[in-house]
């Protein structure tokens, strides 16, 4: 029984001391939108033909890459806790104006559906904080997308 124990805790701490892969700023960005993608519950054939543009055109990928990367997103969201992780990647990276590009990005995917859900706006404006916006910041995003639909 105690060498059960032992082979436990031996086999959590070799899980732990594995270097997982460090987190790009391109999965960053896509983990925060697939967050926004899944908010309302349903995953909406337009938002995921949007997600898919957009990873393509931001960071220049291949459709097999975007799958990919949208795949890993995908599980990384679903496990994630909080977006601390993904939201500091960032913002060591971006600049301001950057950041606010990505929450455009997010108001764009929360409106491909042509609703916006009331998780939605709640989440890009954690997101938005996280990212250190100003509220005049995360308004003009929405506004920009707003008047280009």
């Amino acid at each position: 029984m105690l060498a059960k124990i032992s082979a436990f805790f031996q086999s959590l701490n070799e899980e732990e001391s594995s270097d997982p892969k460090p987190l790009s700023v391109e999965m960053a960005c896509t983990v925060l939108l697939c967050e926004v993608m899944r908010a309302d519950g349903h995953l909406d054939d337009a938002e995921q033909s949007l997600l898919t543009k957009i990873i393509s055109k931001q960071f220049s990928l291949s459709p097999s890459e975007v799958k990919e990367l949208i795949q890993q997103a995908i599980e990384l969201s679903e496990h994630a806790i909080d977006f601390h992780q993904f939201t500091s990647k960032i913002n060591s990276h971006y600049s301001p104006q950057e950041k606010e590009h990505i929450i455009t990005l997010l108001w764009q995917l929360a409106m491909a559906d042509g609703e916006i859900a009331s998780i939605e706006d709640h989440i890009i404006r954690r997101i938005s904080d996280l990212l250190h916006l100003s509220h005049a910041q995360y308004i003009r995003a929405k506004e920009t997308v707003k008047k280009h639909k």
